[in-house]
């Protein structure tokens, strides 16, 4: 008997995401009864394989916020060159005033990394690396400049097709 689980098929993997909130900006506009607050939300999901998503919401409630986060987290993931635990070479990435340099670290080592990095690339499924943030502090563009810079990853044969 079909269990109903299985039933589901694909929706059984969006069960196995791994969801990290990144952080939460309390927003508040100056209107004739008082403050109105509104919240963002920045959201990292990913599958721990590979596969990592980053998304961006804002509602006038948080629990909204991180839902409406997590859903254009799942629509944006995509997939991340790994080699082993770690990444296969150095990369920087870049967006607005956020900088951001990864290094590949030997099995063991950890992620040292901080701020924005750290959640990118657990939800990417990298145990080992070593990180350093430059420029803006803005976790928001750090988590973008990380996934900038693991966008630029290639595996040892992409390397070796392009230089043939």
């Amino acid at each position: 008997m079909a269990t109903n689980r299985d039933k589901r098929g694909d929706a059984g993997a969006e069960d196995a995401l791994d969801e990290h909130t990144v952080f939460i900006n309390r927003c508040a506009k100056t209107v004739k009864g008082g403050r109105r607050m509104s919240f963002s939300a920045v959201i990292v999901v990913g599958d721990k394989e590979g596969k990592v998503g980053v998304g961006f919401g804002k509602a006038n409630e948080v629990s909204d916020a991180i839902r409406k986060g997590g859903e254009a987290a799942r629509k944006d993931m995509r997939k991340v060159v790994l080699h082993g635990t770690t990444i296969p070479h150095d990369v920087e990435g870049v967006c607005d005033g956020g900088r951001v340099l990864l290094k590949p670290a030997p099995a063991g080592t950890g992620l040292i990394v901080g701020g924005g990095m750290r959640p990118v690339l657990e939800a990417a499924g990298i145990r080992d690396a070593v990180g350093k943030s430059l420029g803006s502090k803005n976790r928001l563009n750090v988590v973008k400049a990380t996934m900038n810079a693991l966008m630029k990853l290639k595996s040892a044969e992409d390397i070796a097709a392009l230089r043939a």
